[in-house]
């Protein structure tokens, strides 16, 4: 089991940044994968970025080179970032923390992103 909390949306304008976190505690060490999805109103949901246990990282093409996914252990917790820099309006939307623990998919609570022209 894994729980998942995350923080950081806001309203921004375009060109400006946030950094969205997600604090994982619980079965961390089974981690495979930790990433980040966003879903706008009327659209399905889409893969925004994801970094392996390994460190490996890949992007959605749309935010390649204006976003970043990093993560942090200490202890009993593992952390998720999401820095989004150069935001735009096509950016809005409610951004979902993702784990995966032994092929079985966790979910945040969802922070709602929204940034204005």
């Amino acid at each position: 089991q894994v729980q998942l909390v995350e923080s950081g949306g806001g309203l921004v304008q375009a060109g400006g940044s946030l950094r969205l976190s997600c604090v994982a505690s619980g079965s961390i060490f089974s981690i495979n994968a930790m990433g980040w999805y966003r879903q706008a109103p009327g659209k399905q949901r889409e893969l925004v970025g994801v970094i392996t246990s390994g460190g490996r990282t890949n992007y959605a093409d749309s935010v390649k080179g204006r976003f970043t996914i990093s993560s942090f252990r200490d202890n009993a917790k593992k952390t998720v970032f999401l820095q989004m820099n150069s935001l735009k309006p096509e950016d809005t939307a409610a951004y979902y923390c993702n784990v995966i623990v032994a092929g079985l998919d966790y979910w945040g609570q969802g922070t709602q992103v929204t940034v204005s022209s």
